[in-house]
């Protein structure tokens, strides 16, 4: 793949060892995996999700985002009132940090009694794997080429994919499986859908952060599954999130963020900023944007009326993504370099605590009723599910074994009712 603004996190990590096969596949539960990287066991009926991510980019002066290159195999395993992901063990044997061995299941009540249909995407993994809480069994997996962001339609029928070690936009019949490739343009880092659900939105990311690189955001017809025009943002646009009422987008991009009226498809502010912006959020009334500055160190109040940054709060070690409890009190932030959450005061921006998870974590998502944050850790490959009441680890989904490269790099987390 092309070199792209999309770069590995964590300082020198060498994903060139990722490359090749598992030396050693486990048996677990029955299921089997072999020791081949062959997408079609991510994207038929079995349990087995392989998982791969590329090496960083040469010309990046951190290392940073996780995307596609060697392979990793991870048998998911269903268990009685549990998820369970047994990782095939590597001969090299694992390197997890020590938030990584709290469990190895994900109990069906320690994730809400209303059940959520979860979606986490694995970059370069072939697959975005899915999780029922209610009743703790893994559902149906999802074929892609690396998919960094994923989104779903207000109704929760199409999941869409931004299939990043591709050109395009994923649409998936989330019953059917069956899936509509959107041609987008090069490196589609992530996805956003309409309050209506009739436009998706997707960052064209392109192969370079600098002059060369994309500058556009797709905008796609969902009835037609078309590219009907493109909005012209920042370099390298990255994530992308949608104001409540849909009439307003925000483009976090290797300059800053653009804010964009989605009616005419224009930009109307921009928030220039020192280094690249990489994670966003909203607050839950809309006010306020909250925007990672990994370079920085921090994490920048934007307000949403007059594109004006209104303070620049510190975090941990570069952090990543963010996300908001739903009554807009904490901030949630995964810093990929301390393997930790910063929970923030959102009103006064100081950190109350910091949460020891798996290493580097780059995904933060939180439940819609705010009892849970679950972490995506992109070197351990594993999912870390906090509880919110508590402040602690309450779970941890392992992933692919922990060589001296990237595993599953789980990279965008999103939620559902479950059925």
């Amino acid at each position: 793949m092309s070199n792209d603004s999309s770069q590995t996190p964590g300082a020198g990590t060498d994903a060139t060892d990722a490359t090749g096969e598992i030396d050693v596949i486990g048996t677990t539960g029955g299921i089997t995996a072999t020791g081949e990287t062959d997408t079609t066991d991510a994207i038929g009926e079995t349990d087995v999700l392989e998982l791969v991510v590329e090496p960083a980019t040469d010309n990046a002066p951190r290392a940073r985002s996780p995307r596609v290159a060697g392979s990793v195999a991870a048998i998911a395993v269903v268990a009685a009132g549990a998820i369970a992901i047994g990782a095939a063990n590597s001969s090299a044997g694992p390197r997890h940090s020590a938030a990584d061995q709290v469990s190895h299941a994900v109990p069906a009540a320690a994730v809400g009694a209303a059940g959520y249909q979860v979606y986490v995407a694995a970059a370069g993994g072939y697959a975005v794997a899915t999780f029922n809480t209610h009743t703790g069994t893994q559902g149906p997996t999802y074929g892609t080429d690396s998919a960094m962001g994923i989104a779903l339609s207000p109704d929760h029928s199409t999941l869409y994919a931004a299939n990043t070690g591709q050109y395009g936009v994923l649409a998936f019949d989330v019953a059917t499986k069956k899936s509509t490739t959107i041609q987008v343009g090069a490196y589609p880092q992530d996805v956003a859908v309409s309050p209506d659900g009739k436009t998706v939105y997707a960052t064209v990311t392109g192969g370079d952060t600098g002059p060369g690189g994309s500058n556009t955001v797709a905008v796609i017809d969902a009835a037609t599954d078309k590219v009907v025009s493109t909005i012209t943002v920042g370099s390298a646009p990255r994530r992308i999130v949608l104001s409540a009422d849909g009439k307003r987008a925000y483009v976090g991009t290797g300059q800053g963020v653009w804010i964009v009226d989605t009616a005419t498809r224009r930009t109307v502010g921009v928030v220039h900023t020192p280094s690249d912006v990489q994670g966003l959020a909203l607050s839950p009334d809309g006010s306020q944007l909250y925007a990672t500055a990994p370079d920085e160190d921090e994490v920048l109040v934007i307000s949403t009326r007059d594109a004006s940054v209104r303070h620049t709060f510190k975090a941990g070690a570069e952090p990543w993504s963010v996300g908001v409890l739903p009554d807009g009190s904490k901030l949630y932030v995964a810093d990929i370099n301390s393997n930790s959450v910063s929970v923030l005061d959102a009103r006064t921006g100081r950190t109350t605590a910091a949460i020891t998870v798996g290493s580097l974590p780059t995904a933060i998502g939180v439940t819609p009723d705010g009892t849970q944050v679950w972490v995506g850790n992109t070197l351990s490959g594993s999912v870390s599910v906090i509880d919110t009441a508590s402040g602690k680890v309450v779970s941890t989904i392992p992933g692919g074994p922990g060589t001296s490269a990237l595993d599953d790099a789980p990279t965008d987390i999103v939620f559902a009712p479950a059925s």
